[in-house]
């Protein structure tokens, strides 16, 4: 990063008042030794979120904050922002993460406990959400030495996290149905507890082996346990809590906002794009789930962890060829919310977006293969409305509070670049499995369509690739191989070859950008929505 200075100003959006009509002193500077353009652009947008000024309507003269909350807002994002670049967040991210050794459930008088055996104290932060009930604790990034238990049938989080039927399960415990955890943020860990009723949290404190509280100037090398206590309470009393959280969860996504511009994987400034590498097309591949959110579990497998390897070597193939520019959704173990994952494929105009998962079915052995998936307004069958439920939820088990979906805006405009998007989605699942079934098993139905949240980017063409059924023998067998992987990755590869050989340059994003300056894409310039490979070679000549 160069040196410099970020000037961020408070605007008049609901006067539509020039940046020269403002007056200097409600122009706020922030100087660091290290900050770049993307930086303050970023600081800038989230300012322009937070707060903004209006003329002083007491006839004094000069202008007055509109709202002093949200000027108190925008000053913390900046003070956020300068300790961060002052290097306070390079400090935590070097710190060794605290490891934890074992967990255990405890019932004391009415009191449900959840215990982990830590190997140093961590300050625990703790938020309650509804619909479903939950506790979640936020903590420092954690190691944690075990694997997640598995969610029992009667859990709320069961239909997203789902297991083999061979697969053991935990039964609720009190106040506990489920529990789970795992990275959530770089630095961050988290702990989400499903619940059986309303509860409200005693403790999330440190406690000593000998059961006695750890105190400031104890020995931190010392093993000790951390403790969470639920206690039985009434659905008033929750529910006044969950609006608290609400409050609390609001001004995090806030403080998010920004510190993700900067540290999440894979976004980047299409605008700063040159030479060669702006002509590129970009995919963007998103392994599913990650940290605190398993996905499916099988025997030895984790669709986390299987997608993510997947994911890899696909970018590691597709990247060999130098022909595409290729954005993660994540790298790491960490937790992407859903839309977070549509964000970057627009973030970086993408021209494709994959997304890979691994199914499962606890009431039968027997289905299997492959399936790719496509975004539709009505689900294609049953079984493809009940993965798009169990996919939509993915925010839920990682711990987020449930929110309403907006309906789009819809216009001509608009409708006519989803029309374009949808039509190239379906394109390239039919491509795919095309190369699939060379080399690979397809499930009975291999294509079909839902609402999933994570292919709603309007102006991006986007597939869910399901690699296969983690219950089903065979599969469980194939998804294990990495030979079978790399076979596979070959023939998705050539698959996204022959796509952008047929499709040419990037018209989905040429009609997306007149759309955004309100312009009409070109009458017969949208290829037929269920067209197949020669339907799209015949549209382009």
């Amino acid at each position: 990063m160069m040196g410099g200075s970020c000037r961020l100003r408070l605007r008049d959006t609901a006067l539509g008042r020039n940046d020269d009509e403002i007056p200097e002193r409600f122009w706020i500077s922030i100087r660091t030794g290290q900050v770049s353009g993307k930086v303050a652009s970023v600081i800038e947008s989230a300012a322009m979120h937070t707060a903004y000024a209006v003329p002083d309507r007491t006839g004094r003269d000069g202008w007055r904050p509109r709202h002093r909350n949200l000027i108190g807002a925008f000053l913390s994002i900046c003070m956020m922002f300068a300790g961060l670049l002052a290097g306070g967040g390079r400090a935590n991210a070097l710190q060794a993460p605290v490891k934890s050794f074992a967990v255990h459930q405890e019932i004391v008088g009415k009191e449900s406990r959840l215990v982990f055996d830590l190997s140093a104290p961590v300050e625990a932060k703790a938020m309650v959400l509804a619909t479903p009930d939950r506790i979640v604790i936020d903590l420092p990034a954690v190691d944690f030495l075990f694997d997640s238990p598995q969610a029992s049938p009667s859990s709320p989080s069961a239909a997203h996290r789902q297991h083999g039927p061979a697969g053991g399960k935990v039964k609720p415990h009190g106040l506990i149905a489920a529990y789970r955890f795992g990275s959530f943020a770089p630095g961050r860990s988290r702990i989400v507890i499903d619940l059986t009723g309303p509860a409200k949290l005693v403790r999330a404190d440190i406690d000593t082996r000998d059961g006695k509280k750890v105190v400031e100037g104890a020995d931190k090398e010392a093993p000790v346990r951390l403790v969470i206590a639920l206690a039985p309470t009434d659905r008033a009393s929750f529910r006044a809590s969950t609006q608290l959280a609400r409050q609390l969860q609001e001004q995090a996504e806030l403080h998010e906002l920004a510190t993700q511009q900067i540290s999440a994987v894979g976004l980047t400034d299409p605008s700063r794009k040159s030479g060669h590498e702006a002509d590129l097309p970009v995919i963007v591949i998103d392994p599913g789930h990650g940290g605190v959110d398993s996905g499916a579990i099988a025997g030895d497998l984790v669709e986390k962890t299987l997608v993510r390897d997947f994911a890899k070597r696909l970018e590691e193939r597709l990247s060999a060829a130098h022909r595409y520019r290729l954005v993660m959704t994540r790298e790491e173990d960490v937790f992407v919310p859903l839309g977070e994952r549509v964000r970057i494929a627009r973030q970086n105009q993408a021209d494709l977006f994959i997304s890979i998962h691994a199914d499962i079915l606890t009431e039968t052995m027997e289905v299997g293969g492959a399936t790719i998936y496509t975004v539709s307004d009505k689900a294609s069958d049953a079984e493809a409305a009940r993965l798009a439920d169990k996919e939509n939820q993915a925010d839920i088990a990682g711990g987020l509070e449930t929110k309403e979906e907006q309906p789009e805006v819809s216009d001509i405009l608009f409708d006519l670049t989803r029309r374009e998007t949808r039509a190239y989605s379906h394109v390239f699942a039919r491509t795919l499995l095309d190369y699939w079934k060379k080399v690979g098993r397809l499930n009975k139905n291999p294509q079909r369509s839902a609402g999933f949240r994570v292919l709603k980017a309007p102006d991006v063409p986007s597939v869910l690739v399901e690699l296969g059924y983690l219950s089903n023998e065979n599969d469980h067998a194939a998804l294990g191989s990495s030979e079978w992987r790399d076979k596979i990755v070959t023939k998705v590869a050539e698959a996204v070859d022959q796509f952008f050989a047929m499709r040419g340059p990037s018209q989905t994003h040429a009609s997306a950008q007149l759309v955004r300056r309100g312009e009409a894409p070109e009458a017969g310039s949208v290829p037929p929505p269920l067209g197949d490979t020669k339907d799209l070679a015949q549209h382009r000549h």
